[in-house]
């Protein structure tokens, strides 16, 4: 299928860009396989025809960049072995399909007729492909503002919300005292409670500790405490409630697996 230009202006319309150049659109679509077929039949002119393979190693980079950036501001407790993990996940070529296949790339391919014949328009590697070469097109096209806002709207902020949704163990959780009060609401709890326990330090370090109180639930599940340290009030907020999050989801694999609960309320400091 060879798109044309009313195809071209449905996909800009998802992709929230009007092209200057839509040359780069094109180009962006092209596979290897589509502009060698193309270079044949025009070898007495031997111009070559460009394909999308050196726009997607630019919109890789320029992916990797927003979404280090976004999660630099964003989550400035992470530690760096945290933060790469979680960038990892969001631009792994696994999580990328979803949005390429949200925005129907595959029904604007350009593809040799071997590729189209084999269903090169549903293949995972060449819609995540081409993706990354679009992200490459809105960047040369309308510059890196531009294709900041695309890659937060479309990629960064989407898979972010599948992370905490699912509260993957494996990645660091978006935000974890939003993730606790939706866990104790989960299992009947009343809104955990956050108490400054100590402030030590000079001004220019000083250290809090904070405690979480969640209290017991209507089943007779019963409260607990965790604490934790920091070098803000938030931070430090923050900590504790990841703690708790984990004693509750422990409690709750624990409660699948046919476990018994605690039979008494937990101060739990560490």
């Amino acid at each position: 299928m060879k798109t044309d230009a009313n195809d071209l202006s449905v996909l800009e319309d998802a992709l929230g860009h009007r092209f200057r150049s839509r040359a780069l659109l094109e180009q962006a679509l092209t596979h290897a396989s589509y502009a060698r077929e193309l270079e044949s039949q025009n070898a007495a002119s031997g111009a070559p025809t460009p394909d999308n393979e050196q726009m997607e190693f630019l919109g890789d980079a320029v992916l990797s960049f927003t979404v280090s950036q976004e999660l630099f501001r964003r989550f400035p407790e992470y530690h760096e072995g945290e933060l790469s993990k979680l960038r990892a996940h969001i631009v792994s070529a696994r999580h990328l399909l979803r949005p390429a296949r949200a925005l129907k790339i595959g029904q604007f391919l350009r593809l040799g007729k071997g590729e189209e014949r084999s269903g090169g328009r549903s293949k995972s590697a060449l819609l995540t492909d081409a993706l990354e070469a679009i992200i490459a097109a809105v960047y040369l096209d309308g510059g890196l503002e531009r294709a900041h806002r695309f890659i937060v709207q479309v990629i960064l902020e989407p898979e972010l919300a599948e992370v905490h949704k699912l509260g993957d163990k494996q990645l660091p959780v978006m935000d974890y005292k939003s993730a606790l009060q939706e866990a104790a609401h989960a299992s009947g709890r009343p809104q955990p409670r956050y108490v400054l326990v100590k402030e030590e330090g000079p001004d220019h370090r000083k250290v809090f500790t904070m405690e979480a109180h969640i209290p017991a639930s209507a089943v007779g599940d019963v409260g607990f405490v965790r604490r934790s340290e920091g070098s803000t009030k938030k931070l430090a907020e923050q900590g504790a409630a990841r703690k708790a999050w984990e004693y509750l989801q422990s409690l709750k694999a624990g409660s699948a697996a046919g476990a018994p609960g605690p039979s008494s309320e937990s101060s739990g400091q560490s």
